[in-house]
């Protein structure tokens, strides 16, 4: 196994692609890519299964990270899913971490597709003023694709003047990563953006459902605990080094996820992850929901809805936003109150300037938990 450090410069992106390749079409070794100003750390061990193309290492959200091998099979698969999806093949920008599923998945679908991405230098972090001169190098004439995480597609829309006239030309928009607040969406579509919410992990190859539809091979199954049972080509053969893990993970070709969901209709709808659930007073709050409620309210730009211990009930819901002066707390009450119930309701606000992130941009629940506490504490 190879290992190759990425530090968001178009140049380390470009020795990922050339390692890929080869790991792809059997000439190489399987890969590890890994950001070059991480922590080291011992890498992990373990005999690689046949076919075995990329290792990627999780963030770790539940626990410690785990290392994820992925087939040429499942890479393939999943690209080639995508492309049909999508309308036919086409260019590929890369705006995000390439040592990320996502980041290597679009270097996959550009090699499969002919031509390298074209890549944003990210190593000061995004900029949009960055992503339209990357997107001004493709040819005049081209179909082309991008994947973004819904912090990036909001500073576009609201800094991104040539981004976003660029980003309206774009045939379509992978948004993924974390959840994307329905109101963000409206606001892109809105724009002339064509959104495209994907939801996987990188057990699936990254995403494998698409707007709630699940792409061609792939199967969505809902467990009796509510969880989402995501199976097809495109799944992994398991985590390098960790046989418990991936016998408690993976099981009959299908990957056991740690989100809730419902199918209406063959339609998937994700309803936040099962360890997030808050209990409070005997009723199970899925926090996810309560988010959908306030990101729709007026003023709000940013929401991460945490359970919080509590002496009385055991937990509260806490909701940490960010808005500006149209956000009426009394509005977001009652909202949150006549569509999921009174348990739903926030116990605790705060508003802040961002939401705390991490990885590659999912809200960091630890974190806001940290900052409602010390807000508690202060009070």
């Amino acid at each position: 196994m190879r290992t190759v450090p990425v530090d968001g410069s178009p140049a380390s992106v470009a020795a990922l692609a050339d390692a890929l390749a080869a790991a792809l079409d059997g000439t190489g070794p399987a890969v590890r890519p890994v950001a070059a100003d991480a922590p080291p750390t011992p890498g992990p061990t373990g005999e690689l299964p046949a076919g075995a193309a990329v290792v990627v290492s999780t963030s770790g959200s539940t626990g410690e990270p785990k290392h994820v091998v992925l087939t040429a099979a499942a890479l393939t698969a999943s690209a080639r899913a995508t492309e049909a999806r999508l309308g036919g093949p086409g260019r590929w920008v890369l705006p995000l971490p390439a040592e990320h599923v996502a980041g290597v998945q679009v270097i996959v679908r550009a090699l499969l597709a002919g031509a390298p991405p074209e890549v944003q230098d990210v190593r000061d972090g995004f900029r949009p003023a960055g992503f339209a001169r990357t997107t001004a190098r493709l040819p005049r004439d081209a179909r082309w694709y991008t994947s973004l995480v819904p912090t990036q597609l909001l500073r576009i829309l609201q800094h991104g003047n040539a981004a976003l006239q660029a980003l309206r030309g774009c045939a379509a928009v992978l948004v993924g990563g974390a959840a994307l607040d329905p109101a963000l969406r409206e606001r892109a579509l809105d724009a002339g953006v064509h959104v495209v919410t994907t939801y996987g992990m990188s057990e699936t190859a990254g995403g494998c459902v698409y707007d709630g539809v699940p792409l061609d091979g792939v199967t969505v199954d809902i467990d009796d605990d509510g969880r989402i049972l995501l199976g097809g080509p495109t799944v992994a053969a398991g985590y390098l080094g960790d046989p418990a893990a991936t016998a408690a993970a993976f099981t009959g070709g299908r990957f056991r996820t740690g989100d809730l969901g419902r199918l209406d209709a063959a339609r998937l709808t994700v309803l936040g992850r099962a360890d997030d659930v808050v209990v409070t007073g005997g009723e199970k709050v899925a926090p996810a929901a309560v988010e959908r409620v306030l990101s729709a309210q007026p003023g709000v730009t940013g929401v991460c809805v945490v359970g919080v211990p509590d002496a009385e009930w055991g937990a509260v819901v806490a909701a940490v936003v960010v808005a500006d002066e149209a956000f009426r707390r009394d509005r977001a009450t009652a909202a949150v109150r006549a569509e999921l119930g009174r348990a739903a309701v926030p116990h605790r606000w705060l508003t802040v300037d961002e939401i705390p992130l991490r990885g590659i941009g999912k809200p960091d629940r630890d974190e806001v938990r940290r900052l409602l506490s010390a807000t508690t504490a202060a009070e």
